[in-house]
């Protein structure tokens, strides 16, 4: 038996949203079986509804100081993007204790320097794995925009953009009547803006996490429809998968569920501080102009990005956990941000949809492997970032089951933080 022959392994990846098919495609391309398995197949979840920016500068996460002081005044104003189902709380408090401890100077500079090996080069990354693979006409470089109602407004987020130098990103400004030149969709509730370049639009992430996986399937990997239920051990050894669908055998196995890692997670004795954070998007269709370039609107804390054919309005936070159906209120939310700051868009249909994105407490991915089961290996709880952060996740992944030591230390995603 040659040498890649006896380090080849069966490798089973639960969760084909853009971690798992991007763990797949690395382990593929590393010579190592794989098969794909999903309950409801590639690019169906999380992956599908996500607002489809490439946002290498979202290293700043949400737990900033002075956030536990205006989350009460957001969650009772209507017009706020933050909503809660208060029948939830009791279950969110254990959590939402945790989420909130991070609000501090420190913890947010931990954070991002945790997130900047994942997310920071992100563009480079899925040229990388979509190269010569049909997946590759839905990747487009492009600028990324923060617009402000004016300067003031923009100086008030000094603490994010000040950790984003820090990191080394660069961007412009641009005010009134140049912002107005640069995007004429653009009202004048906005006049202030700040551009960042290198980073990048998939025009239609379901269908990129589709093709991607198609290109699984032309390396040699299978794909399964099927429930995962649990993992079975000989031994102390993987051998295989429990599922609706009956055993998948397997010698390796990557959980990247996204937030339905939590109760396979649990089974291995990490238990993850992990919650819903139920995303929001609108896309208009037949839109009568597109925006130049993604648009974070800071004021209302969502992003409208051109796609194809379509524009989607992505961003509100919901809590409300996994069984509960859309509301109504962060749809309208949606509409009135949208009216506010690109009045003059006129399109022909609407089409909602809601989605559940994994919240760690930490907002530190989980990568790597089990503590107490090595042959399993985790990579969920990307939070915002899932689509940015996704290949180069995949690469660590496939760096670890193929032995080769990564490029990064993986001590901030380790599971055993959570190890019990």
């Amino acid at each position: 038996m040659g040498d890649a022959q006896a380090h080849r392994k069966r490798v089973a990846v639960i969760g084909a949203g853009i971690v798992g098919v991007s763990t797949a495609i690395w382990l593929a391309r590393d010579g190592h079986d794989v098969v794909l398995v999903d309950r409801a197949g590639p690019g169906e979840g999380t992956s599908h509804g996500n607002g489809g920016v490439l946002a290498s500068c979202a290293i700043v996460p949400v737990t900033v100081p002075g956030l536990l002081g205006k989350a009460p005044a957001m969650l009772l104003d209507p017009q706020s993007p933050l909503f809660l189902r208060w029948s939830y709380l009791p279950r969110l408090l254990p959590w939402l204790a945790r989420y909130l401890s991070h609000c501090t100077d420190a913890e947010a500079r931990r954070i991002a320097a945790a997130l900047l090996p994942l997310i920071g080069d992100s563009l480079e990354q899925h040229r990388a794995l979509c190269a010569g693979t049909d997946a590759e006409r839905w990747l487009r470089p492009s600028d990324y925009l923060y617009v402000y109602r004016d300067r003031a407004a923009f100086e008030a987020d000094a603490f994010g953009w000040g950790l984003r130098r820090e990191a080394g990103f660069r961007w412009d400004t641009l005010e009134g009547e140049a912002l107005a030149r640069f995007d004429p969709l653009l009202g004048p509730a906005n006049r202030f803006a700040v551009r960042l370049p290198d980073h990048g639009v998939i025009r239609d992430p379901g269908r990129y996490v589709k093709d991607l996986a198609a290109h699984l399937e032309q390396l040699g990997g299978t794909i399964r429809r099927a429930d995962v239920t649990g993992f079975r051990f000989e031994a102390e050894r993987l051998t295989g998968l429990d599922t609706d669908q009956g055993t998948i055998a397997c010698d390796r196995a990557v959980l990247a569920t996204g937030v339905w890692s939590k109760e396979l997670a649990r089974t291995l004795g990490v238990t993850v501080p992990l919650e819903s954070e139920r995303g929001y998007h609108i896309e208009l269709e037949a839109p009568s102009a597109y925006p130049v370039a993604p648009t974070m609107v800071a004021s209302d804390k969502f992003v409208i990005t051109p796609m194809d054919g379509r524009i989607r309005l992505a961003g509100i936070v919901e809590f409300g956990g996994l069984a509960a159906g859309p509301s109504a209120a962060p749809f309208k939310v949606l509409e009135a941000g949208l009216r506010r700051a690109f009045p003059t868009l006129a399109f022909e249909t609407t089409t909602p949809w809601m989605g559940h994105r994994p919240a760690p407490a930490d907002s530190i991915p989980v990568i790597g492997a089990s503590p107490r089961h090595r042959d399993v290996l985790m990579a969920f709880g990307h939070h915002h970032v899932g689509l940015t952060g996704g290949p180069r996740t995949g690469r660590l992944v496939a760096d670890l089951v193929s032995g080769r030591s990564p490029n990064i230390d993986l001590t901030p995603y380790s599971p055993e933080r959570f190890a019990v």
